[in-house]
């Protein structure tokens, strides 16, 4: 039920002192990005095999992997997976190995430590990762690298490229031009041409509706589609998601137009640093301005009338099969028929946030993207403290401390203070009705309110039954 598509880094920083409160601002901040060059080929690095993979989701054991204790192999792709666009039905024997060298490898990697449960054994996507979204710790993978159609999940890309781009006051008058251009298919709020909507409510039709149309009448406001795609490729390779090439700012099936697990992780970890982000994207329904009608027959008065919209992340708003997720804060989720489901989301435990990426499960029951996600998160609270990370989301380009080289010890270097507005306070302010639906029973994501400074993991700084079709 999501919405539209389109498509679409490595550094060092300090360690900063946080205090555990209640669930809305993430503890970490990203320095502010420049629009550059556009975004050049991915680089497809080889991974060597490493010992310790683990046991996948259904896959069988790939040539070359082996076992290390406590800890099974396995590798491949789940059977009957069908391949996307720019994708082929098997992950490729080379992956790029931004992160760590295990997650360049196919199949399942995890180090499963001395109490950790083992991995579901019922997962059936293509391509997932759970993290940390604190330190940056994978606390395992499957096929993290694998390059495969996003869907609408790279409006997290869209959204923390252009976010900081407009004040959320600010209005705008719809054009028919502002609409062209939209894929057959598209998911869309509605919003109508000759109707003044201000920016907040496009961010909420993009993030609660997947709307198309709202993706590109904001991409209108940014100098056109061709513009927008320039500005999220440059932005990707900032981040140093180098597995992603955008194609359309709205996550619609396009030829070329690809990302992976690891990368939609870290556009999702960037996004939440921004608390504009943070509310949208936790926001379960809001009241939404409607077209204006006339009121009498000799076109006296008119009046504009609103209407509700939901969020069609099911973890976050519920369904009938899906209760929602205990302290699931956002991200988004994607559906097209090239890319299968697809899904982000961001979680917090026990004073532990957890991102997990799902891509393109086999099994095609309904909302089995989510379901698959939940069980993840559940492994990933349980693992935490338990299972040795496999590798490392990387900071942007150009972060406070990063020395660029892997490894590097690296000088803590201060940033600027990340905003510490709780989400429920952010959404009390503007207005966002039934945020609190999901807030209420997380207790809190994490406050940051040491001085802004990246924090870090232990080797380098910090920083879902969607039908198929072709709308996002």
């Amino acid at each position: 039920m999501p919405a539209s598509h389109t498509k679409t880094g490595r550094r060092r920083a300090p360690v900063a002192a946080i205090v555990l409160l209640s669930l809305p601002a993430l503890p970490f901040a990203v320095p502010g990005t420049a629009f550059a060059a556009p975004l050049p080929p991915s680089p497809g690095a080889s991974g060597s095999t490493a010992p310790g993979t683990t046991p996948g989701a259904g896959a069988g054991a790939s040539p070359g992997s082996s076992t290390s204790p406590g800890a099974s192999a396995s590798s491949g792709t789940a059977a009957g997976a069908t391949p996307g666009a720019g994708a082929s039905a098997t992950p490729p024997a080379t992956m790029s190995t931004v992160g760590g060298a295990r997650l360049g490898l196919p199949g399942t990697q995890a180090e499963l430590g001395s109490g950790a449960p083992v991995l579901p054994k019922d997962l059936t996507a293509r391509s997932w990762i759970v993290a940390d979204a604190e330190n940056g710790d994978v606390l395992a993978a499957h096929n993290a690298h694998w390059r495969l159609p996003p869907a609408s999940t790279l409006k997290m890309l869209f959204a923390d490229t252009l976010l900081p781009k407009f004040p959320r006051t600010t209005e705008h008058e719809v054009a028919a031009s502002d609409l062209a251009g939209m894929g057959a298919g598209s998911s869309v709020v509605p919003l109508h041409k000759g109707e003044t909507y201000s920016v907040r409510d496009l961010w909420l039709g993009v993030f609660l509706k997947s709307g198309n149309d709202a993706v590109h009448v904001l991409s209108a406001m940014n100098g056109g589609v061709a513009a927008t795609v320039q500005d999220m490729r440059a932005h990707a390779e900032e981040l140093r998601a180098l597995d992603t090439t955008v194609v359309s700012p709205d996550g619609y099936d396009a030829p070329k137009q690809v990302s992976s697990a690891y990368d939609l992780t870290l556009i999702a970890r960037s996004g939440l640093q921004k608390k504009d982000f943070r509310e949208y994207c936790a926001t379960v329904k809001t009241s939404f301005p409607g077209e204006t009608t006339k009121t009498s027959k000799n076109g006296g008065k008119k009046s504009r009338k609103t209407f509700e919209i939901r969020n069609t992340n099911r973890l976050l708003a519920g369904d009938t099969d899906v209760p929602a997720y205990p302290g699931l804060a956002g991200v988004k989720n994607g559906n097209t028929t090239e890319a299968g489901a697809t899904f982000t989301g961001v979680a917090e435990r026990g004073g532990r946030v957890l991102l997990v990426t799902v891509m393109n499960p086999e099994d095609h029951g309904h909302n089995e993207v989510y379901k698959e996600a939940a069980r993840l998160l559940d492994w990933g609270f349980s693992a935490a403290g338990k299972a040795t990370p496999v590798g490392e989301l990387v900071a942007p380009e150009g972060a406070a401390g990063d020395s660029s080289a892997a490894g590097d010890a690296g000088t803590p270097t201060a940033t600027p203070a990340p905003s510490t507005e709780p989400v429920a306070a952010a959404a009390a302010r503007g207005g966002s009705g039934g945020m609190g639906v999901a807030l209420g029973v997380a207790g809190g994501l994490l406050v940051l309110l040491a001085a802004g400074v990246w924090l870090v993991n232990r080797r380098w700084p910090l920083p879902g039954s969607a039908r198929r079709g072709k709308d996002g």
